[in-house]
């Protein structure tokens, strides 16, 4: 079965066939998915999607891009929604000096803010980190490490910083990134990482990889993040199936007490 740790159905690029998406998924061996906040939109978006279907969990947290939204009710809110049985960690969170639409030190605030509330509610992370290596790393370090874990989502570091994230008890999420030509560096990673410390993800709507780089991206093309790590790794993809879903189950427990129930 495969684990989609990381998804945005809520994403207004699935607002005309949602459900029929979402139907495919366990016909294709996609047995479930973790869909992220990134706004308080999409964090309520999140909770929705977890309740209506039995194989989609919640995360709940808001990007560094949305920061500027919060105050102490909305994440009072947030410690609420935490609590839900189905909401399953805390995410996305962390930086982002890319697009830089909130100062540094407000995002850095509302990062370690946010890594609190995991740690207060006992959910793992999921981290955004974009052109902020350095600064998420030492946040991580210092604020969040050998608490409750979590994702390193859509990595895009050097194998030496994946190696570090491992040491300090994290998983690293790969996507469709893996599959493309120019992937140099995620392969590099993917070939240093210990396979039982790498999860799947699509961020879909966004990141399909080859040979539906550019479109919408769904569960449905993991297949081909499974074939290329496969390949890097030189084993079969289903050892990497397998591996990645029980690698999902121990970074999300809430998810697996509920399967179990569910069964």
């Amino acid at each position: 079965m495969i684990f989609d740790t990381h998804a945005h159905y809520d994403d207004q690029a699935f607002d005309e066939d949602r459900d029929v998406m979402l139907g495919q998924l366990a016909a294709n061996r996609v047995g479930a998915v973790v869909n992220v906040g990134a706004s308080l939109r999409g964090v309520q978006a999140s909770q929705d999607l977890s309740e209506k279907y039995p194989f989609v969990y919640a995360a709940v947290g808001v990007h560094p891009d949305e920061v500027g939204a919060l105050d102490e009710q909305k994440l009072l809110w947030m410690y609420d929604l935490c609590r839900k049985p189905k909401t399953v960690a805390v995410g996305e969170i962390g930086l982002d000096y890319y697009w830089d639409k909130e100062t540094h030190e407000f995002q850095k605030e509302w990062f370690i803010r946010q890594l609190q509330m995991a740690r207060d509610v006992g959910l793992p992370v999921n981290i955004h980190s974009r052109e902020a290596t350095e600064d998420t790393f030492q946040i991580m370090k210092q604020y969040h490490a050998g608490t409750t874990g979590g994702i390193i989502h859509c990595f895009s570091s050097s194998a030496f910083v994946a190696a570090a994230y491992v040491e300090l008890g994290y998983y690293i999420g790969i996507g469709g990134v893996v599959t493309f030509k120019n992937a140099r560096v995620i392969k590099e990673v993917v070939e240093a990482v210990p396979l039982e410390r790498i999860v799947l993800e699509t961020d879909c709507p966004y990141l399909a990889p080859t040979p539906h780089r550019g479109k919408r991206n769904s569960s449905l093309y993991l297949e081909y993040v499974i074939e290329a790590i496969a390949a890097v790794k030189k084993i079969t993809p289903q050892e990497v199936e397998e591996a990645t879903w029980r690698n999902a189950l121990r970074v999300y427990p809430k998810a697996e007490r509920d399967m179990r129930l569910q069964s």
